[in-house]
């Protein structure tokens, strides 16, 4: 309970900030904060993974709403949905299991710099409290599991860093300055477009991206859940609750999502969370504090809120794996997979796309690794003329011959000397 309310308060400015970028009122990205978080938490395949508004798809559907507004957005949330559902029944999501080991640990690396990074604005031309609330806040979190480990330390720090801004009177930038909070509850209703097809060739594009990047994030970000509990998840049904909670989410007014690694984080590796009742009661605090207790939820500090994303970053970071005794022993090609994998998301801020280049990477550099495993071997002579010489000889070979192996091949065959008796 106490771990779906630190990640209920660690979604408010979250949800607000991707409703910014997708061009639509805050209560749109909270009000799909609660429902993919909900219905997930009830219907998916991965118990504690937390699904909400997201960065990704706000970037997707950007485009859609500056041109065509809310309704077309509603629209191609629902539609998104079904191709996600689709996906699901046609076990899609059994593809991961050929997601390589180095695009993983590159998606992770890549998830700990872009969540670090997205904190650096709130440390911008702010007043210098906020420096000393977030050291503050570090400090809180990284002792008070030496004390205690009853109540989650970013809990404690958020409780703690208000008391002190409240009590003092500090002016610094509150969660209420990133948007203003709804005060109703999301009613259900239905996208005001026309039904044909001219509508369709519209949001086809749209849902589809946003079905690919939502299902993709939230693959990923379940694969590293079962690492991080040593344990397995339903992907095919994660698909199906993607998908479902996308549709559910389009009727009531929100932006849709997918799975967020970084509040995943909080409740899995900070919080110390394994069921599906942390992420259940994520969704349903986050409604309960916007909605019931919304003027005090906006006075939190957001320094708080920072120093727990960036424990969260230091957490997620693989450290092992850019060590330089790691470094030593690993295959160069891995290594590459995992910088150009790291490289791409940090650049494009979008982990679908880091994926997607690190699993291109990995095949070229398999495909490479397998040319060289063609081998020729000599089986047989046949019609030795009486001069000795050899007029036909028989090869085995065995490996994989493609196109990359070909040049490796023909210089195991050596007529000058393979045709004469020695």
């Amino acid at each position: 309970m106490l771990a779906g309310l630190v990640v209920a308060l660690a979604l408010i400015p979250e949800a607000i900030a991707f409703s910014l970028v997708a061009g639509v009122d805050p209560r749109v990205g909270l009000f799909a904060a609660f429902t993919m978080a909900v219905v997930t938490a009830v219907l998916g395949g991965r118990p504690a993974m937390i699904s909400a508004a997201t960065g990704a798809v706000a970037l997707v559907i950007a485009p859609l709403v500056k041109e065509y507004g809310l309704d077309y957005l509603l629209a191609t949330v629902i539609l998104a949905g079904i191709i996600q559902i689709a996906a699901g029944i046609l076990g899609v999501a059994k593809l991961m299991r050929f997601v390589p080991r180095s695009v993983m640990v590159g998606f992770v690396n890549a998830l700990a710099i872009l969540i670090a990074l997205s904190q650096l604005p709130h440390l911008k031309n702010v007043p210098w409290q906020v420096y000393v609330l977030v050291g503050a806040g570090l400090v809180i979190i990284f002792l008070m599991p030496k004390i205690t480990t009853a109540v989650p330390a970013p809990l404690v720090a958020i409780v703690v860093l208000t008391a002190i801004t409240l009590t003092f009177t500090i002016g610094v930038p509150t969660v209420g300055d990133e948007g203003e909070l709804p005060s109703t509850l999301p009613t259900c209703l239905i996208p005001n477009v026309p039904f044909s097809f001219e509508t369709l060739s519209i949001i086809g594009p749209y849902a589809l991206a946003m079905a690919v990047v939502g299902l993709l994030e939230s693959l990923m970000t379940a694969k590293l859940v079962d690492d991080i509990t040593d344990s397995h998840s339903d992907k095919t049904r994660e698909s199906l609750a993607q998908g479902t909670a996308n549709v559910v989410t389009g009727f009531f007014g929100g932006m849709g999502g997918c799975a967020m690694i970084g509040q995943t984080m909080i409740n899995v590796k900070v919080s110390g969370a394994r069921t599906r009742i942390s992420s259940f009661l994520a969704g349903a605090f986050l409604l309960g504090l916007v909605v019931g207790l919304g003027d005090l939820v906006a006075k939190i500090p957001m320094a708080a809120l920072v120093a727990v994303m960036l424990i969260v970053a230091f957490g997620t970071m693989d450290w092992h794996s850019i060590s330089p005794r790691t470094l030593r022993v690993m295959p160069r090609s891995e290594t590459f997979v995992m910088l150009a994998t790291v490289a791409v998301t940090v650049a494009t801020h979008n982990l679908a796309y880091g994926v997607v280049v690190g699993v291109l990477v990995a095949m070229v550099a398999f495909a490479r690794r397998v040319a060289h495993f063609a081998t020729v071997e000599a089986v047989a002579e046949l019609d030795t003329d009486d001069d000795g010489v050899i007029d036909t000889r028989t090869y085995r070979v065995t490996g994989e011959l493609f196109f990359a192996s070909s040049n490796d091949l023909i210089y195991q065959f050596d007529g000058s000397s393979d045709f004469r008796v020695r």
